[in-house]
């Protein structure tokens, strides 16, 4: 059973993350960018004239690898899902440089038995040379398989507060964005090398029929899908984006992301696999300038 003080004490080894202008374009196309190859808006993001970085490629900065697989957290790790994903940026982050990242434990949260528990870390990125704040994210995972903690622990934490509803009515903005065959395989180079998104035999083991498409790199299209539709490709102008995973993306779908505009500064967000009818990210708060 999941130790609600281990979780909450956990303490986390600042990491050094230095990168290049490779792994921004690496990033960049891993999302989709450069599928119009003669778009200027993309060719921002992947070529290195004037290069800018995606926002999104903040989420891969500094992540503290699979630390709830530690025995002293008694987690069920194969019951994890990654459930809501959050990034706000404070400044435009470089095309290259050098990061900080700083994690910590937010949260745990007991849904009760049966039910699962949540887990939220926070992360700060600062800049290595001049320690000035440029992105926070928030990640938030389900524990499908360790609910009921409380019981013994005596403790748990409030369950975080949940991302809005959708408006109703179509949207106002749409962009398609065709994943590749390899897409898993080419994003899992920015640094998530999980099996499940490469190894058959691992994707069999946990009950899909393929490996899937990394939930990060819907979110890092759906970043995408806002730059083009919603921001003439300006990175500068995006404040921050959440959204809550819902099911997974077999590389090679072709997924709709929809935008309805509630306000001046703020977008909503869906985004479906319109060939098997299934939302794969939802409830979906994007601020923009």
């Amino acid at each position: 059973m999941i130790n609600y003080h281990v979780v909450k004490s956990w303490s986390f080894e600042d990491v050094r993350y230095p990168y290049t202008a490779r792994d921004s374009m690496l990033y960049a196309l891993s999302v989709g960018m450069g599928s119009e190859p003669t778009n200027a808006g993309q060719l921002r993001y992947v070529y290195e004239k004037e290069l800018h970085a995606v926002p999104t490629m903040a989420t891969v900065m500094g992540a503290p690898g699979a630390w709830w697989r530690d025995p002293r957290i008694g987690a069920n790790a194969l019951k994890l899902v990654h459930g809501e994903q959050s990034l706000r940026i404070i400044r435009p982050l470089p095309a290259q440089g050098c990061l900080i990242a700083k994690n910590r434990v937010h949260s745990l949260s007991d849904k009760g038995e049966g039910r699962g528990a949540i887990g939220v870390v926070l992360r700060d990125l600062v800049d290595w040379e001049t320690g000035v704040l440029v992105a926070q994210s928030r990640n938030v995972s389900f524990l499908r398989g360790d609910g009921g903690f409380s019981a013994s622990s005596g403790v748990s934490d409030p369950l975080p507060e949940p991302l809005p509803a959708m408006p109703e009515g179509p949207p106002d903005l749409e962009m398609d964005i065709q994943s590749l065959p390899q897409s898993a395989l080419i994003y899992r180079l920015t640094g998530d090398l999980n099996p499940l998104h490469a190894d058959p035999d691992v994707a069999a083991a946990a009950g899909f029929s393929q490996p899937i498409l990394h939930g990060l790199c819907t979110y890092g299209m759906a970043c995408h899908a806002v730059l083009c539709t919603a921001l003439s490709y300006d990175a500068t102008r995006l404040r921050s984006i959440s959204v809550r995973f819902t099911a997974p993306v077999y590389p090679g779908e072709e997924i709709l992301f929809e935008l309805w505009r509630a306000d001046e500064r703020t977008l909503r967000l869906r985004a479906r696999v319109m060939a098997r009818d299934v939302i794969v990210l939802d409830n979906g708060v994007v601020e923009i300038d």
